[in-house]
C-alpha cells in the first residue's frame, strides 16, 4: 500500500501513527494491498477555501475526502479491486476543537477522522439514517479494533 501523509498544518502531526492507522483501517476493509492513499493535514484557511471550491460550504471543516478510483471494500474469498483510493484533507485545529468538545482529545478525534475518511473513500455515506448507521457503526469498530491493536503491540 502506498500510503503518503503530509502534514501542511504546522502542528507536529504524528505521520507515522497516521500512516500505521491508514494501513489497519485499509487493511481491516480488504482494500487492494497496491492502492494508493494521500492524508495532508492542513490549516484552517485551507480546508475552508477547498470546502468552498469543492464541496461550495462556507468555512473550515474537519476533514474532507476526494475519492479517486472509486475503490469499494474487498469481500472475503475474492481478489480485492487495484487502483488509487484517493485523497484526504484533515484541519487538526478543528480536530482539536472538536476533540476537546468530546472530551477524547486531538489524537482520538484525528483517528475518527481518518477513519471516517477512508470510509467515505470507500463509498459509505451518512445522509439517510441506515447510512448513517451503518457507516457510524464501522467507525466505531474499526476504532476500538485500532485501540486493541495499538495495546497488544
Amino acid at each position: 500500500m502506498s500510503i503518503e501523509i503530509l502534514d501542511e498544518s504546522g502542528s507536529g502531526l504524528d505521520v507515522k501513527h497516521f500512516s500505521r492507522l491508514a494501513r489497519f483501517v485499509m487493511d481491516q476493509m480488504r482494500v487492494h494491498p497496491l492502492a494508493e492513499l494521500c492524508i495532508t493535514a492542513v490549516d484552517e484557511a485551507t480546508i475552508a477555501e477547498l470546502n468552498g471550491k469543492w464541496m461550495e460550504k462556507e468555512g473550515p471543516t474537519d476533514v474532507l475526502a476526494f475519492p479517486m478510483d472509486e475503490l469499494r471494500p474487498g469481500k472475503v474469498n475474492e481478489e480485492p479491486e487495484e487502483g488509487v483510493l484517493g485523497d484526504l484533507v484533515l484541519c487538526v485545529s478543528v480536530a482539536e476543537k472538536q476533540g476537546a468538545e468530546a472530551g477524547h482529545g486531538t489524537l482520538a478525534e484525528l483517528e475518527l477522522l481518518t477513519t471516517h475518511g477512508i470510509l467515505h473513500l470507500l463509498g459509505y455515506d451518512h445522509a439517510e439514517p441506515e447510512e448513517h448507521k451503518v457507516m457510524f457503526g464501522l467507525q466505531d469498530q474499526l476504532l476500538a479494533q485500532w485501540r486493541a491493536h495499538l495495546a497488544a503491540s
